[in-house]
């Protein structure tokens, strides 16, 4: 099996992790949310996998293009 990294669209604080490290995701499911500019911004899921890795944590400061998941696809 390959990995995909899913990486952050927007500079932004995590509000919210919605998935935990083995857990099951299709394409489309929410993986967590982003705080930007008092928005609330879904990072989606790009494939179906298994969540591998979650690299940040609620409250963390993310910028554009941070690896913020990692999938077994």
């Amino acid at each position: 099996m390959a990995t995909e990294d899913v990486e952050s669209e927007v500079t932004g604080t995590v509000w919210k992790i919605e998935c935990k490290v083995g857990d099951p995701v299709a394409d489309g499911d929410i993986l967590l949310i982003l705080e930007s500019m008092k928005m609330e911004i879904p990072v989606i899921c790009p494939e179906d996998g298994t969540i591998t890795e979650i690299k940040v944590k609620e409250e963390e400061p993310v910028a554009e293009g941070d690896v913020v998941v990692v999938l077994e696809v």
